[in-house]
């Protein structure tokens, strides 16, 4: 049984991208793939799908023979959950990073949680 399946998923991306892969799969969940969503739209990942298995398939984003992906981090968990309002989402990197939000509208990135105005639990921070 796993405690932290978001910290799951994290550390799959991570692995992938240490280990030179383009695509990575890990077990489906709806907020599996509502932060893949927000990953796509930020344009992290290339793309995702839900396959048969009951899986997610992501591709990841390679440019100019870099990782669009540097580095990820879980940000709230299950022992410690971290709320904030949208004036207090947190800055990764000055700004260039993002953190995704699940919000009472929504699983979403910070800037569109900042332009709607909404604050909520503050899963992880990618850049």
């Amino acid at each position: 049984m796993m405690t932290d399946p978001i910290s799951d998923m994290l550390t799959r991306i991570r692995n992938a991208i240490t280990g030179g892969f383009d695509r990575v799969e890990f077990p489906a969940s709806k907020m599996k793939a509502a932060i893949c969503k927000v990953l796509k739209e930020e344009g992290y990942i290339r793309s995702f799908k839900i396959v048969a298995k009951g899986k997610v398939d992501v591709r990841l984003k390679v440019l100019f023979k870099e990782d669009a992906i540097v580095g990820l981090k879980r940000y709230s968990r299950p022992g410690l959950r971290q709320y904030r309002g949208y004036n207090e989402m947190p800055k990764v990197i000055s700004g260039l990073g993002i953190s995704v939000v699940s919000t009472s509208q929504g699983v979403v990135s910070s800037r569109e949680a900042k332009k709607r105005k909404i604050g909520g639990e503050v899963l992880c921070s990618i850049w």
